[in-house]
């Protein structure tokens, strides 16, 4: 037989469950969200440094050639995203836009 102290504690036991699903789900949403800001921010460091090293095909001032050659190989993925930026360098809000999901 059911009291009603235990139609209450069933009650109160799937409010506090339905909760912690809730809070389960919206930190899980948080972390992927903060996953893809932080690989945003290191994609736009790697940019930065690949513009720094090798500023001289641009015309910026950079370290000295032999350097940059030395470094050369090891930047083939900072390279690839460099010629990536050049498709993009007409819309810099668009991608702006796409990292933080503003609509």
């Amino acid at each position: 037989m059911n009291t009603p102290k235990t139609y209450l504690k069933n009650g109160i036991e799937r409010i506090k469950n339905r909760i912690i699903d809730i809070w389960q789900v919206a930190d899980e949403v948080a972390r992927d969200k903060a996953v893809g800001t932080i690989e945003a921010e290191l994609e736009e460091l790697e940019y930065i440094f690949a513009v720094l090293v090798q500023g001289t095909f641009i015309g910026m001032p950079s370290p000295p050639v032999q350097i940059c050659m030395d470094l050369l190989p090891l930047m083939e993925k900072d390279l690839i995203l460099l010629l990536e930026r050049v498709d993009t360098a007409n819309e810099p809000l668009s991608r702006l836009f796409s990292v933080f999901d503003i609509g």
